[in-house]
């Protein structure tokens, strides 16, 4: 493993939406995205990157898709960790396009039988981590009788060799009407230009990954660059368009190269305020 993989950072991010209830004013929201947990060798990182993410004190802990590189027991080794990992109120989990185990061939074990048995058993493994995972679908919070939403749907990717296998309407379609903000999980940021914002205008902030910032490149206040950008507009950071938000988490993990450089690991802190 060399420098960097493992060296993890703590981003912190306030927002202020006119919309969000006053009960939220003040809501600690932590996102984590793309453990790639097969490409760990050893238990200790994800140790240290559970204590520190323990000690933001957060309300709501969402992690935003690739919990393997491929097949589900990649990430049995550290369940035990990361069921260690606190939250106020919920920790909610979502699909991205590695988990599907789309890159194995699966010819000579089983076939399409054996890859559902894959994805079963990976769904199996988020709840004995005490993640709620969310499959197009709408998970309501309340506070002293104010709501807020997180949308948490399954990769969606605009380029053609991502499969599309999300339902952004389904999850619309489920939650209460009455709530005024929405918050939106996808792994891929690609969506958010694709359908996001053309669809669904009420989606406040919608939380990706996908990226890891390639794991490479020149991460300054003033000037960022990766070879990421040349694939993706929205690649690492925070994104504003109009009255919504995408962030793009560059990762916990890694996969590939066992490195990086300029884009850390990151375990991202917001706050949303009132505007």
């Amino acid at each position: 493993m060399l420098k960097g993989a493992t060296d993890y950072r703590v981003k912190r991010v306030t927002l202020r939406f006119p919309n969000l209830p006053a009960s939220f004013d003040g809501f600690k929201l932590l996102q984590i995205s793309d453990l790639h947990a097969g490409s760990f060798a050893s238990k200790e990182p994800l140790q240290r990157a559970v204590a520190l993410i323990n000690q933001q004190n957060a309300d709501l802990v969402v992690m935003t898709g690739d919990l393997v590189n491929n097949i589900a027991t990649e990430v049995e080794d550290h369940i035990e960790t990361l069921a260690q990992i606190r939250s106020k109120v919920q920790k909610l989990s979502i699909l991205g396009n590695h988990d599907y185990a789309d890159y194995v061939d699966w010819t000579e074990q089983g076939g399409a039988a054996a890859k559902t048995a894959n994805l079963d058993r990976l769904k199996q493994n988020h709840a004995k981590i005490g993640w709620k995972l969310l499959l197009d679908e709408a998970h309501h919070l309340e506070r002293d009788g104010e709501k807020i939403v997180i949308l948490g749907i399954q990769n969606w990717g605009a380029a053609m060799r991502f499969p599309k296998y999300g339902d952004l309407a389904k999850a619309h379609a489920a939650a209460d009407p009455s709530v005024p903000f929405k918050i939106l999980l996808s792994h891929d940021p690609s969506h958010w230009d694709a359908q996001v914002r053309p669809e669904f205008p009420d989606v406040d902030l919608t939380l990706s990954g996908h990226t890891h910032g390639m794991q490479f490149g020149v991460n300054l206040p003033f000037f960022k660059w990766s070879p990421v950008q040349y694939v993706y507009k929205q690649w690492a950071g925070l994104y504003q368009q109009g009255k919504q938000y995408l962030y793009v988490n560059t990762g916990l993990g890694y996969i590939g190269y066992p490195g990086r450089v300029g884009f850390l690991p990151e375990i991202t802190v917001f706050e949303l305020r009132r505007a």
